[in-house]
């Protein structure tokens, strides 16, 4: 994880901002890509990963944890965590947003849970 944040620019203590990109978003998973479908249907601007929050550092400084959100809505101010993993992997997200809760206040992020996303599914399917 050393070299994790090489060449991602800090924003603030424990921030690191992505530059901005005109490619085509590589989502890591099919309900990220719907979710980015379902903001575009409602004219929601978002980015897609843009932003790691550092969490832990070791003695020397180099990572030990970071996260970084799925989504960010800057019209909103609010990061997005999509998830549908099994429960174990979820425990370990869930855990990392109560660490950038604790780190950073001010931050809001908001879990999707398969659940939530089903749930928004369904009512947007037709």
């Amino acid at each position: 994880m050393a070299n994790f944040l090489q060449g991602v620019e800090p924003v603030a203590d424990g921030i690191h901002r992505l530059p901005t990109s005109t490619s085509p978003v590589d989502f890591a998973h099919e309900s990220e890509r719907r979710i980015a479908g379902l903001l575009d249907f409602y004219g929601i601007a978002w980015e897609y990963e843009p932003t790691t929050f550092v969490l832990d550092k070791a003695p020397d400084g180099s990572l030990l944890s970071a996260f970084t959100p799925d989504f960010y809505l800057p019209d909103h101010d609010l990061y997005i965590e999509v998830t549908t993993l099994r429960q174990a992997l979820v425990t370990r997200k869930n855990k990392k947003v109560r660490r950038l809760r604790e780190l950073h206040p001010d931050i809001q992020v908001r879990m999707l849970y398969r659940s939530d996303l089903e749930r928004m599914f369904a009512k947007h399917a037709a």
